[in-house]
């Protein structure tokens, strides 16, 4: 179904956020104990993969490029989410750390920003949480090259079987090309919808004395 101008215009697409908004005095004075308030009014909202966020990351020639990942773990020293070390989004780490992330949490009327720079976890922090994961979800870690072009599914599925058949009922060891990544950021920004589109937003600004609070304009 094609939308054109008109049909974008309707009202029906327009939406007035009604909450109590966002106040200066509400704000933690650390960004991240704020973003685990606000992670836990989504886990209470039930909100369907609150930890889903877009990853931006930027090519040698400036391309930005934008995918969905999924947050794992994060603590005072970032946040963290794991992948093959030989899919684009790596390959664009390596060339350019600096990146971006987005929580688009809808239902709330809310989203949060952070930007930053990211670096590969522990080897140990990566093992820890490989062996965390499901038996299948460890296989498929081992099937998949990531980002490389696959000429049919049945190659994949091939793949898969003899995943299976090579490790048999034994212990999945952690392939030395998946990993975890660390985003250590530098600006945070919490975006609360508000009506007539005036909506607040606070950003967090890293400085060697600490974090810098300040409001933007909607």
């Amino acid at each position: 179904m094609m939308l054109d101008k008109e049909m974008l215009d309707k009202k029906t697409l327009r939406k007035s956020y009604e909450n109590n908004g966002l106040q200066r005095a509400e704000l933690d004075s650390n960004p991240i104990l704020q973003f685990e308030h606000w992670f836990k009014d989504t886990q209470q909202a039930n909100i369907y993969e609150p930890s889903a966020m877009s990853l931006t990351t930027a090519t040698k020639d400036g391309q930005p490029r934008i995918r969905t990942v999924l947050l794992k773990f994060f603590d005072e020293n970032g946040f963290v989410f794991f992948t093959n070390y030989g899919s684009r989004k790596a390959s664009d780490i390596e060339n350019n750390p600096k990146v971006a992330l987005l929580f688009p949490w809808v239902e709330l009327s809310r989203q949060v920003i952070i930007e930053g720079s990211v670096s590969k976890v522990s080897t140990t922090e990566s093992l820890k949480y490989f062996a965390s994961r499901p038996r299948d979800s460890q296989i498929g870690a081992w099937v998949s090259q990531q980002s490389h072009v696959l000429k049919s599914r049945g190659v994949l599925e091939q793949k898969l079987a003899e995943m299976k058949a090579k490790f048999g009922e034994g212990q999945i060891p952690l392939p030395s090309f998946w990993g975890g990544f660390r985003v250590a950021p530098s600006r945070i920004e919490f975006w609360q919808g508000r009506p007539h589109r005036l909506h607040d937003r606070f950003e967090y600004i890293r400085q060697d004395s600490g974090w810098h609070i300040q409001r933007l304009q909607p």
